[in-house]
Formats: structure tokens, C-alpha cells, sequence
């Protein structure tokens, strides 16, 4: 039997529970994106901090990613899983605490270790792409990535339905149920059935150098950096911009919902355009999308104009991000994934925190306005880079094993 036989036998399965996990786990982190910046404003030092626990979260995720990939090289992707939830139920607890005696450095540890279990969480999609045949890889990712519709209702509802429970302590009985849905995901990801690292994954393949000298990765790692960066920019200030605009926190946790739901939607079918269109095509597509959805918010402040904003977002970035991610899968041999995928989100969520760093103080500062014009600098430079890949003449070839 061949090495790769034992997770295929067991691939229905495994992408049935990794879809399942992403849907806890992305409700896990939609809880910390809907309070954080609220709880920030009301026990930050300064309003320029508020969206500091956001910000302390996407550099949980940078910090976190090499890591879990050196634990999913060594001990195998089940083991690394495990370690994230345990952060998951941290987050929780931690930001309980933190609600209750008001302190904002605790929020923000919590919002650290909620950091680190989305670092974990988003090595799902790659996870899923191992367990099918090369051409079933983007249809296997986008379904694990759909996952996260479910996030998209149970996140918000998870706070509109428990933030009140404990009228002293605003959002404690949220925090609470954020720790129970991280365990909910661990019991389904020991589960998950997937071989152990041979001894030439272990090893690593080729030097990272000559992987990162790849044309192709340089744009992989460029248009997934940039789709996140752009969409944790404004999704980060919008909640905080909306209880500005005096605009009530229901309608808030809904918009957010929306986006959420819009982010992982379109995974039931990205995954076949991909394979129809290409990559590159559908990553140009979602970022004209997210372009659009910067010339929403730019048209008012009312709850209509935040919502559509943040739908065209969450569309934008599915089409963009996933197809970055089918990029990345054909810049590598089978025994460097864990390295190349892991340096690849390490990169993307570097860069994702130096724009969260900037969102709330651009926001305090200026304005919701200056937000949205501030993201179409990124944006114009990865269309540029996106339709010269576009036009080549064949597609980024995958390397030889």
C-alpha cells in the first residue's frame, strides 16, 4: 500500500471534520472581531488602542504559524490541530477574565492565543488539499473553507444571544461559550485520520531560498498578503466605525455576519472556477470586488452602505485568497508543504499586522473615509502583478518531484 493510500481511503471523512472544525473555529475568532474593538474602546488607556486586541490577535497568528508548522512537520497536522484548540478554550477564558476586572492587557493576552489558534485553523484548507489527487485539490480547499458560512451565523448569533446573559459583565457569558466551541472543534478534529510525516517531509525538500526565489510563489504569497491585509483593514475598523456613526451593536453583529457569510459562500463553487478559469483570473475578480466594495463605503455611512461594504468584501477576499492559495499549492514538492505553506501564512499575516496596527488610529484619527482610501494602493499593485501571471501564456507549472 502506498504511503499516500491511508488519508485518500479516509478522505471524505477527513474533509467532512476539517469543514466542521473551520466552521467552530471561525466563529471562535468572529466572536474576538465583534467585541474586540468595542471592548478595546471602553478599556483602552486611549482611543488609539482600541482596536489594539484585534491588531494583538492577527500578531498571535504570525507569531504562531511557523511553529505550528514545525509541529505538523515533526508530529503530523492531527497533533498540531489539537495544540490550536487549547489556545481556542484560552481565548475564551482570558477574555472572560479580562471583562471582569476591566482589565484591557488581559484582553489583548486573550486576543494573543486566539491568535494562535486561527494560525492553527488556517492550515485546514492544505490539510484537505493532502487528503484528494492533485486536480481535486481546489474543490477539496474551498469545501473546507465553506466551513466558514456556518462561522458566518453561529459567531455573530453566539454573541447577540449571550452578551447580556450576565447583565454585570457585558460579553463574559460570550467569552464563556467561545471556550465550549473550541472544545466542540477538538472533539471532532481527533477524528481526523492523516499519516504521520515521512522522513522526507521531516527533512524538508529543497533550501527555502529556492523556493522563495520562485516568480510564481513571490505572486502567491503578494495576492494572498494583500487579500487579507485589505479585508482584516476594514473589517477590523467597521464594527468600531458603525458604533461611531451611531449605528446600534445588533446591527453591527449583522453586518458582520454578512461578511462573514459572503467570505465563505462562494467556497461551494470557487474551487471549480478555479479549476475552469485558472488561479490567477479568479484572484483578479475578487480583487476587483474588494475594490467595489471600497467605493460602497465610500458612498455613505448608513447601515445599508456598512453592509454592502462588507459583503462585497467577504466576496472579494473568498475569490482572491482562495485563489492565492491554489498558487501556493504549485509551488512546491510534496515533502516541503508544511514549510512552504507555513512560510507562506507567516509572510501573509506579518504583513496582515502591520495594516490591523494602522486601522484603528487611521479610523480615531481620520475617519472611516480614510480607511477605505488607504486600501486601494495595495490593491492596484497586486492587479498589476496578477495580470501579467494572468497573461502568460501557460498556467504556473508545478515543480518536479
Amino acid at each position: 500500500m502506498s504511503i499516500a493510500a491511508p488519508h485518500l481511503r479516509y478522505a471524505r471523512s477527513n474533509i467532512a471534520r476539517l469543514a466542521i472544525a473551520q466552521a467552530l473555529a471561525g466563529a471562535n475568532s468572529v466572536v474576538l472581531f465583534a467585541t474586540g474593538a468595542i471592548l478595546g474602546h471602553e478599556l483602552a488607556p486611549s482611543p488609539a488602542l482600541a482596536t489594539l486586541p484585534i491588531s494583538i490577535f492577527v500578531v498571535g497568528m504570525a507569531a504562531f504559524i511557523l511553529p505550528a508548522g514545525a509541529v505538523a512537520r515533526r508530529h503530523g497536522r492531527r497533533t498540531a490541530f489539537l495544540l490550536g484548540t487549547v489556545c481556542g478554550v484560552l481565548v475564551g477564558l482570558l477574555s472572560m477574565l479580562a471583562v471582569m476586572l476591566g482589565s484591557f492587557w488581559l484582553l489583548c493576552l486573550g486576543a494573543f492565543f486566539g491568535g494562535a489558534y486561527a494560525a492553527v485553523v488556517q492550515s485546514f484548507r492544505f490539510a484537505a488539499a493532502d487528503c484528494v489527487e492533485p486536480d481535486r485539490r481546489p474543490q477539496a480547499l474551498s469545501i473546507v473553507m465553506a466551513g466558514g458560512v456556518v462561522a458566518g451565523v453561529l459567531g455573530p448569533q453566539l454573541v447577540t444571544l449571550t452578551m447580556d446573559l450576565w447583565p454585570a459583565h457585558m460579553f463574559a457569558a460570550t467569552f464563556i461559550a467561545q471556550s465550549i466551541v473550541a472544545l466542540l472543534s477538538a472533539a471532532v478534529l481527533a477524528g481526523v485520520r492523516l499519516p504521520l510525516p515521512t522522513a522526507e517531509e521531516i527533512a524538508g525538500g529543497r533550501p527555502i531560498a529556492a523556493i522563495v526565489r520562485q516568480p510564481g510563489f513571490a505572486v502567491a504569497v503578494m495576492c494572498g498578503a494583500v487579500s487579507y491585509m485589505v479585508m482584516n483593514f476594514l473589517m477590523t475598523a467597521a464594527p468600531l466605525a458603525m458604533r461611531l456613526c451611531g449605528h446600534s451593536q445588533a446591527s453591527s453583529n449583522l453586518g458582520l455576519q454578512w461578511h462573514i457569510i459572503a467570505m465563505y459562500g462562494p467556497s461551494f463553487f470557487t474551487g471549480r472556477l478555479i479549476t475552469r478559469f485558472g488561479a490567477a483570473r479568479v484572484a483578479i475578480v475578487g480583487f476587483a470586488l474588494i475594490g467595489m466594495a471600497v467605493v460602497a463605503g465610500l458612498r455613505g455611512i448608513a447601515v445599508a452602505d456598512f453592509w454592502l461594504t462588507l459583503i462585497l468584501l467577504g466576496i472579494g477576499w473568498n475569490f482572491s485568497f482562495v485563489g492565492a492559495s491554489t498558487m501556493v499549492l504549485d509551488c512546491h514538492r510534496p515533502e516541503e508543504k508544511a514549510q512552504v505553506q507555513s512560510l507562506n501564512d507567516f509572510i501573509i499575516f506579518g504583513l496582515m499586522a502591520v495594516g490591523s496596527f494602522t486601522s484603528g488610529e487611521l479610523l480615531t484619527l481620520y475617519g472611516w473615509d480614510m480607511v477605505l482610501w488607504v486600501s486601494t494602493g495595495p490593491l492596484a499593485m497586486v492587479v498589476l502583478a496578477l495580470i501579467v501571471v494572468a497573461l502568460r501564456p501557460a498556467p504556473l507549472a508545478r515543480p518536479a518531484p
